[in-house]
């Protein structure tokens, strides 16, 4: 009885929902991860996982492996979502799983979609759980772990990252869909392998656009006599645009599609500068983000080569903050052609990277006493400001030593 009600309510999820896998052998792509003989294989079939780290873009399979390892292992296994879940959720998870291991020597899996939502203080929390056994943390982000997840959860997790899935891999999940009891298989539907390829082609690697895309189409074509129904590759199109995945780059894409468009302005190429910036700004990214790392570019890779390139950045983000979008769109552009279009030297920046590198490995030298200031009599006393020469007062350039004596003569700038 169960499992016609389970079944009843299973027809009513979204198709990406009813198709997930049960085990590995129904799960698609990530070869590199649970192919045969893979660690992550074995710790998942041997039901001996550490905590880990999924990193990977959306509709890659995260939440599919988790979904797995929660039907593999004797554990106890408890999703949360970092978007919805609270502090308060969170320890009375933790406290839970302590009574389990402490009265019934059982593990507790915890799923955490999502963790990058997690601020520092919520993540903090996971550390002496992990530590002490209590918990084995399995964590699903979308965004890069170095930058998104505190370092002493890092260092406490394995991290294992997904790709993107291949066209190949989201055609077999397509025509999986076709075929399956729990998917489109009692509608009849009628698709050639050219739009196939096609859907799976322009999903950019999300399985969750593919089989959404795909679902919608079917729902809206009506059937000929026969109850086919015959999905076309203007269908497919129609509905990506409709549900607006065909431009869902916002997660997946954010840091390759900044890094591009870094790398274009980098090689003076304004019109691939230009494409990136469009890339970001219509996938909904925040164009004050973007005028941020044109500010950084500015000065990294122009620096004094072309001081008015910071002074382009700067005016781009204040035209971001007081009109928003659409409209600031083209300030960003005028920005990234200028910046794109500047002479380019990183003297500024590895001047600085070699300043970063002096600090780190010498001492710190004392302030030299002729540069001290003297507030009071005691330094003056004692020869803070003695023997310095304040510049406005020579008409030439003064004889003058600057740096520590240790840095005599040091040269930064080239």
């Amino acid at each position: 009885m169960n499992d016609l009600f389970d079944q009843n309510l299973k027809k009513d999820l979204p198709l990406a929902e009813r198709l997930r896998p049960l085990d590995l052998s129904g799960f698609v792509g990530q070869i590199h991860l649970v192919g045969p003989n893979t660690i992550l294989r074995k710790a998942i079939e041997l039901d001996n996982l550490p905590s880990m780290i999924f990193w990977g873009p959306p509709g890659c399979g995260k939440t599919t492996l988790a979904r797995i390892i929660a039907k593999k292992t004797k554990a106890v296994f408890v999703q949360l979502s970092a978007v919805a879940g609270s502090i308060s959720q969170l320890k009375e998870i933790i406290s839970a799983a302590r009574e389990r291991k402490k009265f019934h020597q059982q593990k507790t899996i915890l799923f955490v979609d999502e963790i990058h939502r997690f601020n520092k203080t919520q993540q903090a929390t996971f550390l002496p759980v992990i530590e002490d056994g209590t918990i084995i943390l399995i964590g699903a982000t979308t965004e890069n772990p170095s930058f998104e997840v505190i370092a002493p959860l890092l260092s406490r997790a394995q991290v294992f990252i997904l790709n993107t899935l291949e066209t190949k891999d989201l055609a077999k999940i397509l025509q999986l869909a076709l075929v399956s009891d729990y998917g489109l298989k009692a509608k009849k539907v009628k698709i050639d392998d050219e739009v196939i390829n096609y859907l799976s082609l322009m999903s950019a690697g999300d399985a969750r656009v593919a089989l959404n895309a795909l679902e919608l189409a079917v729902k809206t074509t009506k059937s000929d006599k026969d109850g086919i129904i015959e999905v076309s590759k203007e269908i497919v199109q129609e509905s990506l645009q409709k549900t607006h995945l065909l431009y869902d780059k916002a997660g997946e894409e954010h840091y390759n599609i900044i890094s591009a468009l870094h790398k274009s302005m980098r090689g003076s190429d304004a019109d691939a500068s230009l494409y990136w910036l469009g890339r970001m700004l219509e996938a909904g990214e925040d164009p004050l983000y973007i005028a941020r790392r044109l500010i950084r570019f500015a000065s990294e890779d122009i620096g004094v080569a072309d001081p008015q390139a910071l002074n382009q950045a700067v005016a781009a983000y204040q035209a971001c903050h007081f009109i928003g979008l659409p409209e600031c769109k083209l300030n960003l552009a005028q920005a990234v052609v200028y910046l794109a279009c500047a002479p380019k030297s990183n003297k500024l920046y590895s001047a600085y990277q070699a300043v970063l590198k002096d600090i780190k490995d010498l001492p710190s030298y004392p302030v030299p006493l002729h540069l001290r200031n003297a507030p009071t009599e005691l330094m003056k006393e004692i020869g803070y400001g003695k023997d310095y020469k304040y510049n406005p007062d020579y008409n030439e350039p003064v004889e003058q030593d600057y740096s520590p004596p240790e840095l005599k003569g040091k040269k930064y700038l080239d």
